[in-house]
């Protein structure tokens, strides 16, 4: 019998023009009017009305350590180019870009001079830094972006933030089996921005220095002014009579999760049957229960699930979600709230997507100023959405940098005034716009 010779495919030439008359556009990089991220004046607009820089100034002292001479400037570079999705000390470079620096509002540093400020900074001079998240927060919240007297939700967790390195001093491996470190992190729940963060090394379990982290929480939000009721949610890694203790102490709420150990297990396993109230807005894969019982004086709110497997069958027990809680609202609605604590990962999520995708230096005090640094600027773009869009709060940070930030335009001056020409027919310009419009309202720091 006769072989086939093996079948050869077809080649097709395809004379694109769209791609003959690229190639026929000549690229120089002679712009000197250029910006290449204007939309950075909304941002150098805020962060002017705020004072972030002349606060670093006055609050930020490295001494006669290398790096020490005009701290506010560094760090409001390291906050512009973080707010621009700068995730290494390098991706500063972009702000000496042509005139991007006019519309920064502040002196741009050179990379190698914010290496050498980083590496500069102590335990001591990380918690100035702190200071001046605080201080920051309760500037924001005075110019109209707090909860007023309304309810504050606040959310702790813990995460790992991964390092690729054996020199990076303090980054072990953890309980992901990834090397990194491991911050405590505070959120407000509404808006996505950073209340406190502590940077730790990555052997650290996840409630350690939670005490401390508590009580600096407890006084910032207070100094910040944030009179009305106040719920503190957390999960079963928080879980401590201490933690319990200071909240009520400070006339909190808390819901906080609670481990399924044996006393715990006795607990739930003597509610009643009939006490388990069905969830109708649960996913349909799933069932899942509410009931309430106490431990010890505690209210415990347990939520009971069982789920389908790949063939279509419910799980033959169980699954047990408990926490602890000293609210007295409706068994429903702490049910509810508690299991919204989930948006807390949308606040890790844009930190690892901006600056805290890496942290750049080998030292431990570097990184976590680094790491205080980059919630500032985390805050600055939440802050820009909430004070410059108000009611059409946008939650992820690419978005805001997307539509409000990275876009490109063009300084000119005539008649002794400058002119920014951003792109005709831009999406989001009437945002634009009216952001630009509130952020100039906002009254200067004393």
């Amino acid at each position: 019998m006769r072989s086939r010779a093996p079948r050869q495919e077809a080649t097709y030439i395809v004379h694109d023009s769209a791609a003959v008359k690229l190639d026929g556009i000549d690229v120089a990089f002679d712009d000197e009017r250029a910006v290449s991220d204007a939309g950075a004046l909304l941002a150098g607009t805020l962060a002017g009305r705020l004072g972030i820089e002349a606060l670093v100034e006055r609050t930020v002292c490295l001494g006669e350590r290398p790096g020490a001479a005009n701290p506010g400037a560094k760090v409001m570079s390291l906050v512009s180019a973080m707010a621009l999705g700068a995730d290494s000390i390098d991706d500063c470079d972009l702000l000496r870009a042509a005139r991007s620096a006019q519309v920064l509002g502040h002196r741009v540093a050179a990379p190698s001079t914010l290496g050498t400020f980083l590496r500069s900074f102590t335990f001591g001079h990380v918690r100035q830094l702190d200071r001046v998240l605080g201080e920051t927060l309760r500037r924001a919240w005075a110019a109209g972006a707090g909860p007023g007297d309304g309810r504050l939700l606040v959310d702790v967790d813990s995460f790992v933030g991964e390092v690729h390195g054996a020199a990076k001093q303090g980054a072990c491996f953890g309980y992901t089996r990834q090397r990194g470190y491991h911050p405590l992190l505070a959120t407000r729940a509404d808006t996505g921005e950073v209340l406190h963060i502590r940077l730790r090394k990555g052997s650290a379990n996840t409630a350690r220095g939670m005490e401390r982290f508590l009580d600096e929480l407890i006084a910032r939000v207070g100094r910040a002014g944030a009179p009305g009721p106040k719920l503190l949610r957390a999960d079963s890694g928080f879980w401590s009579k201490r933690t319990f203790t200071r909240l009520e102490r400070a006339g909190w709420s808390y819901s906080i999760g609670v481990r399924m150990q044996p006393h715990v297990r006795a607990a739930v396993e003597q509610i009643p049957e009939d006490a388990w109230q069905t969830l109708e807005d649960y996913p349909p894969t799933s069932i899942a229960q509410i009931a309430e019982t106490t431990l010890g004086e505690q209210r415990l709110v347990v939520r009971r699930v069982r789920t389908l497997d790949r063939q279509g069958e419910l799980l033959p027990t169980w699954e047990h979600f408990p926490f602890a809680t000293n609210r007295t609202d409706a068994l429903a609605l702490a049910e509810a709230e508690h299991r919204q604590h989930a948006v807390v990962e949308l606040a890790i999520r844009d930190l690892k997507d901006q600056a805290l995708a890496h942290f750049p230096s080998g030292r431990f005090s570097a990184n976590a100023a680094w790491t205080v640094i980059a919630c500032l600027a985390h805050n600055l773009l939440r802050w820009t959405s909430v004070l410059g869009l108000p009611g059409d709060t946008v939650r992820a940070a690419r978005t805001v940098r997307r539509r409000l930030l990275a876009l490109p335009g063009r300084l000119t001056r005539s008649a002794r005034r400058w002119t920014l020409h951003l792109p005709a027919r831009w999406p989001w310009q009437d945002d634009f716009t009216a952001a630009l419009t509130r952020l100039r309202a906002l009254p200067t720091p004393a």
